[in-house]
C-alpha cells in the first residue's frame, strides 16, 4: 500500500506557494493527465456562503435517485478524504496516496521545476478520481472566487452562484461589484445559471449571463420557497411545486440553500438527469454536512459552525438568539488574517456571555491578541485545544459552547473535543 502520510506531506508542502490565481497551472497538470475533467458531466457551485451546503444537497439528491454522483468540496474539517466523495462515500486513504503518486510522477517527468498550488493539485486529483470511478455526474464547489479558481476549467450542465457578499477582499476586490464579477466568472456560454444573489450582485450576474446567452434563474423571481415550520418549506420552481419539504440542515438560511439546490436539480432534468419528487423529499430530509450548525457534544452543548465572514456570522447569531436565548453562552473564536474579523466580532459578541479568542495552527491565522479591541473582556487562548480546556473549566451542563470563525478552527475543535471533554 502506498503511504498516505507521505502523500499528505507532499500535498500540504505545496501550501508554501500560497494562493496563485489563474487556470494555466491546473490546465497544464490536467493536460499531461489526458484532461480527466473533460470526461465528466458536472454542476459548478460558487458563492460567498452556502456553496458547500448546496453542493451537498445537489449531490445528495442525485445520489438518492440512483446516479453515481461525485462531490468535491473544501476545506475539510478533520480528514483530507472529506474533500472528495462519491454518493457520500469518501475517497480512501490508499486512493489518495496512489493518485497523488500517479500525478506527481507525470508532473516531475514533464517539468521538475514547475510549481503549482495545493488547490491546483487536489482539484486535479479529484477530477482523476471521478474519471476512474466513472461517475455519472460530479458537483464541483469552487475554492475561492470563481473566474480564476482552479475548478473553472469545467464546462458544467448548470452553474450556481449561491449569493455574493464581502469576503476574501484581499483576493477578490473591495467592492461588491468586483466580487460578484469574480463569482460570475464561472458562467459559461449558453449554460443555465441559478442564483440566490440580489440587488447589485444579481445585476452583475445577469449582465455577464446576457453577454454569454445564458438563462438566469433568480431566487424570488423564477423560483421561490416559503418557510412552513421548523426546517420545513414549500418550493415553487421552473418545473414543479412541492409542499412540506423537510431540510435536515439547521437554520432558516438552509431553506434558501435548499431552494437553490432544488432549482439546479430542476434544470438538470432537461439535461439528462431527472430526479423524482419522492427522491427529493428523502434526500433533503437526510442530507448531513459537517461544520454547519453541527452539534458535536451534549452536556454542555458544543456547536461548531464554519461561519467565516460577516454575513455568515449574522445568520449564525440570529440562530443562536432564537434557539439558545436563555442559556449561558461561551464563544470560542479563531479567524484568518484576511477576514473582516472586527465586523464579525461586533455582530456576535453582544449575544455571548464569555468570549475565548484563539487561533488554529495555520500561518494565515490571526493572533488572538489582535482581536481584543472588539472583545475587551475576552480570554486569550494560544491554540484551539487550550480554548477547549478553558471552556470545559468554566462551563456547566446546561451551557452552550459555540465554536466558529473559520473552518480550520472548528476542524481542530472537532478532532479534539471528545479527548478534552
Amino acid at each position: 500500500m502506498r503511504d498516505y502520510s507521505a502523500a499528505l506531506e507532499y500535498l500540504y508542502g505545496l501550501e508554501r506557494f500560497g494562493m496563485v490565481f489563474g487556470l494555466e497551472n491546473i490546465s497544464w497538470i490536467l493536460g499531461i493527465m489526458g484532461d480527466p475533467h473533460k470526461a465528466l458531466k458536472t454542476v459548478h457551485v460558487a458563492g460567498t456562503n452556502g456553496k458547500g451546503s448546496v453542493t451537498g444537497m445537489v449531490a445528495g439528491m442525485l445520489g438518492e435517485e440512483g446516479y453515481s454522483a461525485g462531490a468535491y468540496t473544501s476545506p475539510h474539517l478533520v480528514s483530507f478524504t472529506e474533500r472528495i466523495a462519491v454518493n457520500g462515500e469518501e475517497i480512501r486513504e490508499e486512493e489518495v496516496a496512489e493518485i497523488t503518486e500517479h500525478i506527481r510522477e507525470r508532473v516531475e517527468k514533464e517539468d521538475r521545476d514547475r510549481f503549482f498550488t495545493f488547490f491546483d493539485f487536489t482539484t486535479a486529483l479529484a477530477f482523476e478520481y471521478f474519471r476512474r470511478k466513472r461517475v455519472d455526474i460530479a458537483v464541483i464547489e469552487t475554492g475561492l472566487g470563481g473566474r480564476l479558481d482552479s475548478t473553472n476549467v469545467i464546462e458544467p450542465l448548470v452553474s450556481v452562484v449561491t449569493n455574493v457578499a464581502h469576503d476574501h477582499m484581499e483576493y477578490l476586490g473591495s467592492t461588491i461589484e468586483t466580487i460578484a464579477r469574480e463569482k460570475a466568472g464561472i458562467i459559461k456560454k449558453r449554460i443555465p445559471v441559478v442564483t440566490g444573489a440580489a440587488e447589485v450582485p444579481l445585476t452583475v450576474i445577469e449582465g455577464i449571463a446576457r453577454d454569454l446567452e445564458s438563462p438566469v434563474y433568480s431566487l424570488g423571481r423564477d423560483f421561490s420557497y416559503e418557510k412552513k415550520g421548523e426546517q420545513v418549506m414549500s418550493y415553487r420552481g421552473p418545473s414543479r411545486t412541492l409542499e412540506g419539504i423537510r431540510i435536515n440542515l439547521k437554520g432558516d438560511h438552509q431553506l434558501a440553500n435548499g431552494a437553490i439546490a432544488l432549482c439546479a436539480v430542476d434544470i438538470l432534468a432537461a439535461r439528462g438527469f431527472p430526479v423524482g419528487d419522492g427522491t427529493i423529499y428523502d434526500a433533503l430530509s437526510r442530507t448531513r454536512l459537517q461544520g454547519r450548525l453541527e452539534e458535536v457534544r451534549q452536556r454542555p452543548t458544543i456547536l461548531i459552525d464554519g461561519a467565516h465572514n460577516p454575513d455568515g456570522i449574522h445568520v449564525l447569531t440570529e440562530f443562536i438568539r432564537a434557539r439558545f436565548g436563555g442559556r449561558k453562552k461561551i464563544l470560542i473564536f479563531g479567524v484568518m488574517k484576511d477576514k473582516e474579523y472586527g465586523r464579525m466580532l461586533q455582530e456576535i459578541v453582544p449575544s455571548m456571555d464569555t468570549i475565548i479568542l484563539t487561533k488554529p495552527d495555520m500561518e494565515r491565522a490571526l493572533a488572538p491578541s489582535l482581536m481584543k479591541t472588539y472583545a475587551e473582556d475576552a480570554i486569550i487562548a494560544e491554540d484551539t485545544r487550550s480554548a477547549l480546556r478553558i471552556a470545559k473549566t468554566i462551563s456547566e451542563e446546561d451551557d452552550l459552547i459555540l465554536i466558529t470563525g473559520s473552518f480550520y478552527t472548528i476542524g481542530e475543535a472537532k478532532a479534539a473535543v471528545n479527548e478534552i471533554f
